[in-house]
């Protein structure tokens, strides 16, 4: 039951993450939009795969984002240019993979609507 524990502890931490940070909620309703669109889109098994691995990314790199912050917010409540340049270091990388998810869209889902329309 121990593992139990642990995936109600990560499910708390991704609640969290969805009710305090706006970009986490836009994250998930881009995850949702991308789901409704792979189904009309009527995505192969292997286009789905990329999909799911973009979503995954966001949001692990969001979710990770946000620790990062809070973390650095309780050792450093004031400001502190190494603080900042933490916070911001970890945003890049959320801004690195949505890029990525975004390319996946643009490659796999635009693609997979123009076949369904011909």
């Amino acid at each position: 039951m121990k593992w139990l524990r642990s995936f109600g502890y990560a499910l708390e931490g991704f609640v969290f993450a969805v009710r305090t940070q706006r970009h986490m909620k836009f994250h998930l309703a881009a995850a949702a939009a991308a789901i409704i669109a792979s189904v009309f889109a009527r995505l192969e098994p292997q286009e789905w795969l990329w999909v799911i691995l973009a979503i995954a990314l966001v949001w692990s790199a969001e979710l990770l984002n946000t620790a990062l912050e809070q973390v650095v917010d309780l050792v450093s409540p004031d400001r502190h240019p190494i603080a900042k340049a933490a916070k911001d270091t970890a945003a890049a990388a959320v801004l690195i993979v949505s890029i990525f998810a975004l390319a996946v869209a643009i490659i796999i889902l635009i693609p997979a609507f123009i076949e369904q329309w011909k």
